[in-house]
């Protein structure tokens, strides 16, 4: 079994001041750093489909509402080396045109840079799925690939 499309072709990640988050086509991960030595008792974590609130040590980490829903069940978080908080959230649309532009809906926004890359990675994610026999993670697209790029699946075979 190959690695994960991410995996092979790398992140495209928003730098924050608390850390930084990136997105594939399925979900939206979250790395908060924390004061090492934290424990997961010190962190409270509020998972919903549109707002997540987090803090550490009574302090507020994260909050607000999300830039899109997510599936409230399958959201997680896990303290990782007592120094890293993830967060993995569920998209719950999950189609190439659905890049976040920003992880709150009006905070931490990827620059316009950042999000024309996530954007090319997302499509580039969208062709490996419908081409599952060949491998597009080094690959590089040019044109309109904003809104997932190019349907071709009305074409005949």
């Amino acid at each position: 079994m190959s690695a994960p499309f991410e995996e092979r072709s790398g992140v495209v990640p928003c730098e924050t001041p608390w850390g930084r988050w990136y997105q594939t086509l399925e979900e939206v991960f979250i790395e908060v750093r924390v004061p090492p030595g934290t424990r997961a008792k010190d962190v409270s974590c509020s998972l919903q489909s549109r707002h997540i609130a987090l803090s550490v040590r009574g302090q507020g980490v994260l909050q607000g509402k999300l830039f899109d829903s997510t599936v409230t069940d399958e959201g997680t978080w896990t303290l990782e080396d007592r120094k890293l908080i993830r967060v993995v959230l569920m998209k719950t649309n999950r189609d190439a045109g659905n890049c976040w532009t920003s992880l709150l809906e009006n905070e931490y926004a990827a620059d316009p840079w950042v999000q024309d890359q996530m954007q090319r990675k997302l499509t580039l994610e969208r062709f490996q799925r419908e081409n599952p026999g060949f491998d597009f993670s080094g690959a590089e697209i040019s044109g309109n690939y904003s809104k997932g790029g190019p349907d071709f699946s009305s074409l005949e075979k």
